[in-house]
């Protein structure tokens, strides 16, 4: 509940808080149905390899307009298996943004590959296509083009890329669920498409990840990398089955299998989709109206090719027009009782990278973006008032310590 603005100082300075409750930066939403549906398979025979992971693969197809769906336990497992089917492996390399959460690059360090690292465009924080040509060497064998914040990357421009020098494009979806990229389904454009259902994410599974792709071949080795490399398929195997329970191993793969009562509550949230949406979209662009008005702050310029709904919301910092950084700016939205986060500390920045010898200096958009950026709180359940809440909040820091 807000408890008013305090036009005089920011709370960090002794003056009012606009909230008299903490608000975070996402948080999931489960209805009845949500529950009933998961209370449901807890009461069935199968709770896991159950009827449930197929219905999901179903739905997914159906909401992407993909040919194939592989569910699995979650978003990180979704970019392992898909870099394994695309044959990445040891020597090669695989080209993705520093800004993204570090599964998108160690995706390819699990397969024994070399994560190379391309800058973002300054205006839509997206993985630039004129810096993944400037990386493709003799060595690359994939791109992980990072949807960031839910909007699209540039799919078109990556896919010509990748075609002209046979490369496998991997679209990293974890924020692009409800998002189209020229009228289609984020998830039916790439090569593959990984997706992530973590709590924050706008659907959620608790946990889970899906890889969505039209290549058959692809397909089977997804199904194998995903369970163990087990199949029952008897074109598959190599001998003559002893008997309907005979299976073969035919390649290392891991146990990446989602449980039916995961897939249930994902089905059960697939369904509010087209509500989730809505309601981000409404946040969003009450936040820009407000937003724009401020010259301490800067918006993140959407692709009019992208219809985005919006996993994050980053809000980006004006430094010549403000007297604090952004560490002192995300403390006093602390101080407000507006909990944010930062999305995110390039990759490359953390010590196991640095140890590996990357760099800094060597993506200048994507570290400048990191010293100016706070994510604010967007999520369905968010009210009205606590939207302007935040917006009071931010408001208040900036014209307060704004440079006159």
């Amino acid at each position: 509940m807000a408890v008013g603005m305090d036009k005089g100082k920011p709370a960090v300075c002794g003056g009012t808080p606009v909230r008299d409750k903490k608000i975070f930066y996402g948080h999931q939403y489960i209805d009845e149905a949500d529950i009933q549906a998961v209370a449901d398979v807890m009461r069935s025979d199968y709770l896991t390899c159950g009827p449930k992971i197929g219905e999901l693969e179903k739905k997914l197809c159906e909401l992407t307009g993909a040919k194939y769906a592989v569910v699995c336990s979650n978003g990180t497992a979704a970019l392992h298996i898909a870099c394994l089917a695309a044959g990445v492996g040891p020597g090669d390399e695989v080209i993705t943004t520093p800004v993204t959460f570090a599964a998108s690059a160690n995706c390819a360090l699990y397969c024994g590959a070399k994560p190379v690292f391309a800058d973002i465009r300054s205006d839509t924080y997206n993985i630039s296509p004129n810096s993944v040509k400037e990386r493709i060497s003799g060595k690359t064998k994939a791109v992980v083009a990072v949807d960031f914040t839910g909007q699209s990357a540039e799919l078109d421009e990556l896919l010509t890329l990748c075609r002209e020098k046979k490369l496998v494009l991997i679209e990293d979806g974890a924020h692009v669920i409800g998002t189209k990229y020229k009228g289609r389904a984020n998830g039916s454009i790439a090569d593959m498409t990984t997706f992530s259902f973590h709590p924050v994410k706008t659907v959620t599974g608790g946990e889970g990840g899906a890889v969505l792709t039209d290549s058959e071949e692809y397909f089977e080795k997804l199904l194998l990398y995903r369970s163990h490399g087990i199949t029952r398929k008897e074109e598959l195997m190599e001998n003559e089955p002893d008997g309907s329970w005979y299976y073969e191993q035919i390649a290392l793969g891991y146990n990446y299998r989602m449980t039916d009562m995961q897939a249930a509550l994902i089905i059960s949230q697939l369904d509010k989709l087209p509500m989730f949406s809505a309601r981000r979209k409404e946040i969003v662009a009450r936040y820009n109206e407000a937003f724009s008005k401020l010259p301490q702050l800067a918006l993140q310029r959407e692709i009019p090719e992208s219809d985005t709904t919006r996993h994050l919301y980053i809000l980006r910092l004006v430094p010549e027009m403000l007297e604090i950084g952004r560490k002192e700016f995300f403390d006093a939205l602390e101080a407000e009782n507006v909990c944010c986060n930062v999305h995110y500390i390039p990759v490359y920045y953390f010590p196991y990278y640095q140890k590996l010898g990357y760099k800094k200096g060597i993506c200048p958009n994507a570290e400048k973006l990191y010293e100016e950026i706070i994510t604010l709180p967007l999520y369905y359940a968010m009210t009205d008032e606590d939207v302007e809440d935040v917006i009071a909040a931010v408001t208040k820091i900036a014209e307060y310590y704004g440079k006159k």
